[in-house]
């Protein structure tokens, strides 16, 4: 008889380990998945934040083209008073 309670000690001690490896594996993968999520929330506001500097940059570049193109109207005029001025 001891030898099968030797053998049921040992399937025992192996039940509990593996028990024991499972739980951890369990606590393992809930991390993994919440930091999963998280950088999932984290990529979907970086995307949010990169098409908001986008549309912002667009707008820049057009402000900065009608400030150009009045610019070079206000510099005709200076250029044509000036003319004027010394055709005189």
């Amino acid at each position: 008889m001891p030898d099968s309670n030797d053998r049921f000690a040992k399937l025992e001690e192996k039940l509990f380990k593996a028990i024991e490896v499972f739980k951890r594996l369990r606590k393992e993968k809930e991390a993994l998945e919440q930091g999963l999520e998280k950088l999932r929330k984290d990529s979907k506001d970086h995307t949010k934040r990169v098409e908001s500097l986008e549309r912002d940059l667009v707008a820049l570049r057009r402000e900065r083209e009608e400030v150009r193109e009045r610019i070079e109207k206000l510099l005709s005029r200076i250029d044509a008073l000036t003319t004027s001025d010394s055709e005189r």
